[in-house]
């Protein structure tokens, strides 16, 4: 089972950036995809950016241009550096990871941009 830890959240004003730093309890090396999703308030959890193991990232619409994920295998880390905040990035930011056949969570860090 993969544990997944998120830290970075906070209060930031619109414009601003935050990173968000996503642990893994193993190598990421070993886990075939990695990704971001966010929670906003009274709405689904939607997916913000996905990265496989070869490197291959998708992102939503809202993320592009604004938002990269990256990776250093040596510390097990994955991050979202988040520029440009705007009010409705607002939500709680969850790491998955997928490593066949499970999915797993962390227990999501909350960010709040105010206008």
């Amino acid at each position: 089972q993969v544990q997944l830890v998120e830290s970075g959240g906070g209060l930031v004003q619109a414009g601003g950036s935050r990173r968000l730093s996503c642990v893994a309890s193993e190598s990421i090396a070993s886990i075939s995809r990695m990704g971001w999703y966010r929670q906003a308030p009274g709405k689904q959890r939607e997916m913000v950016v996905i990265m496989t193991s070869d490197g291959y990232t998708n992102y939503a619409d809202s993320a592009k241009g604004r938002f990269a994920i990256s990776r250093d295998v040596a510390k097990n880390t994955v991050y979202l550096q988040m520029n440009s905040l705007k009010p409705e990035d607002t939500g709680v930011y969850y790491c998955q990871a997928v490593r066949a056949p499970g999915v797993y969570w962390g227990q999501g860090t909350q960010v709040t941009v105010s206008s």
